[in-house]
């Protein structure tokens, strides 16, 4: 197996302040509202200026910050390490009616796609089949890759495919499972192949028209459960061997028009067509061996905190409310439990919820994470604001350990002929070895 050796990295935060809405200054007494009355923004700190404390995190974007500058900061350098062929997972984290779905990219658009409000999925998308799409017309095997998507919800603690069209009673049970190595994965959920970022775009229109919204006293459309979309990546490299390299630098040399320096040896007379023999001609099949790279990047969509006396929620408002927060109390916990030095010994509480069991890769795992915190600047939200911060600030203390999902195609594949070509080279290079001893 090729694996580089394990990096230790922490969870990346960032805080985005939504600007103040119509809705925000409806109220009398915050018709004249400054954007940073609330929170003030010094920088990579944000002030909570009623109560004077501080929080400092990787990445704060103010009120004016836009669409692309959120990419920019954050989605480039994720995309390449999703393209390296580690796991990604970004997770926006607030409470509801703050921006976490329009950050995301995974509102439900009527018509066309705006490009300046376009979020996170489709920028990222379009990034990630850019760099796909480029490709080297010298290498002589080029890379293969096959990209697909899945999208999921949790809807009162039940795993729902969202891109399965079949009537409820016929679908597939989702069921959470774990591998020999750890490493979480869904089975049951239904994944379709794209070839470019319209395919992607209409797969995550077709997902969030299916996902569970409603309208509160705080969000006339909020989201009622925890989205999951996830996009796989697997890629395949001709990797030419060490001795190969040389063989080929030989016959580069061959092919070379400089003349031969030495002097004792004589000139090959040209030949009576006068065409020199092409590299292509002289290439002998190249010895290497494929490598497959496999990674998915995860775009989580939380259901918003909520207070039920705010909300004002009734009958299944309610109870969706009920296990939504349940869901996000697992999550803080896990947190919690992750981000204290003192408990990182102590059991880690993953198996609370659905939701803590499906990001158990992404916090304390092997993925790459960025957790998205966005916050309200209004002073009648200011306690859930704080308790956003004050996990947000914790999380960065969770120290995930990133590895390359990398391996040779001789062992994944089913190909018999493969194997038995690749046991064959090996005997041959035995027998080199012991002759020549």
């Amino acid at each position: 197996m090729t694996k580089d050796s394990q990096q230790t990295a922490a969870i990346q935060v960032a805080l985005r302040i939504r600007p103040l809405t119509g809705r925000d200054r409806a109220q009398p007494r915050f018709a004249n509202l400054a954007q940073d009355d609330v929170l003030k923004v010094h920088e990579s700190t944000v002030q909570v200026v009623p109560h004077n404390k501080l929080f400092t995190f990787d990445y704060v974007f103010g009120p004016d910050s836009t669409q692309n500058e959120i990419f920019s900061a954050l989605g480039d350098k994720l995309i390449q390490k999703f393209v390296d062929g580690y796991n990604v997972t970004i997770l926006a984290y607030g409470q509801t009616s703050s921006g976490k779905t329009y950050t995301m990219g995974t509102a439900q658009h009527s018509g066309r796609y705006n490009a300046e409000e376009e979020g996170i999925v489709p920028r990222a998308m379009a990034q990630l089949f850019d760099i796909l799409h480029q490709t080297d017309s010298a290498i002589i095997r080029p890379p293969k890759y096959t990209v697909k998507v899945s999208f999921v919800e949790i809807y009162n603690e039940e795993l729902i495919d969202l891109l399965n069209s079949a009537p409820p009673g016929e679908t597939p049970p989702v069921t959470i499972r774990e591998d020999s190595k750890g490493h979480i994965y869904w089975t049951g959920v239904k994944e379709v192949v794209v070839h470019s970022t319209d395919d992607v775009l209409f797969y995550l229109e077709q997902g969030t028209q299916n996902r569970a919204t409603g309208s509160t006293d705080m969000n006339e459309k909020s989201s009622r459960s925890h989205a999951i979309f996830s996009v796989s990546l697997r890629q395949e490299k001709w990797m030419p061997s060490q001795t190969s390299g040389l063989s080929q630098a030989s016959l580069s040399r061959a092919a070379s028009p400089t003349p031969s320096r030495s002097t004792g040896s004589r000139q090959r007379p040209p030949s009576s067509l006068n065409v020199r023999p092409s590299l292509n001609d002289l290439r002998q099949p190249e010895e290497g061996d494929w490598i497959i790279t496999s990674s998915k990047f995860n775009f989580v969509d939380l259901a918003g905190s909520e207070r039920l006396k705010r909300t004002a929620a009734e009958g299944d408002r309610r109870k969706e409310g009920i296990n939504i927060n349940a869901g996000l109390l697992a999550l803080g916990n896990v947190i919690s439990a992750l981000g204290d030095s003192s408990k990182r010994s102590t059991h880690i509480p993953y198996r609370d919820s659905k939701l803590t069991r499906l990001l158990q890769d992404s916090l304390g795992g092997s993925a790459t994470t960025l957790m998205i915190a966005c916050a309200s600047p209004v002073e009648y939200n200011l306690s859930e604001t704080l308790n956003t911060l004050q996990y947000a600030n914790r999380a960065r203390n969770i120290k995930n350990r990133i590895e390359r999902n990398e391996v040779e195609e001789w062992m994944t594949t089913d190909n018999i002929e493969l194997l038995r070509g690749m046991i064959g080279k090996l005997r041959q290079e035995v027998r080199v070895l012991k002759s020549g001893s």
